[in-house]
């Protein structure tokens, strides 16, 4: 029983490292990455829809993405999402393909970037810890039930204790390299 539970317990957290890693390649670096417009959402008909729903999105070269709306229609509906977005991108339209030239970053953007990338780690730090929190209340509860013995609690927050330590710590790492890479110059 405590064995399932540390394994829910495991598998959500790997599950917010991993939104964690989506959410920061969404992030600005020197360099094309098409992540950085993928979840960019465009006003589709009145609906709003995920820009990688809407075209090919790709980087011939390392500063400079190309994105190829499937309609043609669409390409100032992209280029509208491109300017509101908080990307710090314009985009240049030649009727069939977008082109998003991107340029070096300053120190103080770089600075901005790394304080942005900060914060959302420690969200990922925070819903991780989150997850602690839930799994003992569930162990708390399975003891006052009676379904385990105080033993198997003690053990059973122990291991969802190291469990946690072990996701900080990737969440730390995934944080890092990000960082690292933003002041990359």
């Amino acid at each position: 029983m405590i064995k399932d539970l540390v394994k829910e317990t495991e598998a959500r957290m790997e599950k917010a490292v991993e939104v964690l890693r989506e959410d920061l390649q969404s992030i600005r670096t020197g360099r094309a990455s098409p992540a950085l417009v993928e979840k960019l959402l465009v006003d589709y008909y009145g609906v709003p829809t995920p820009l990688q729903q809407l075209a090919a999105i790709s980087a011939p070269e390392p500063r400079l993405l190309t994105i190829r709306p499937w309609d043609a229609s669409l390409a100032p509906q992209i280029e509208k999402a491109i300017l509101k977005s908080d990307l710090g991108l314009t985009p240049s339209n030649d009727g069939k393909i977008i082109r998003l030239a991107i340029p070096k970053l300053t120190e103080e953007r770089r600075r901005e970037l790394v304080k942005i990338v900060a914060r959302r780690v420690e969200e990922g730090r925070v819903a991780v810890r989150n997850l602690r929190r839930e799994a003992i209340e569930d162990l708390r509860e399975m003891e006052k039930e009676g379904m385990i013995s105080e033993d198997e609690l003690y053990k059973g927050r122990d291991e969802i204790q190291e469990l946690t330590d072990r996701y900080i710590k990737k969440v730390d790492e995934i944080g890092a390299a990000k960082e690292a890479e933003i002041m990359e110059v």
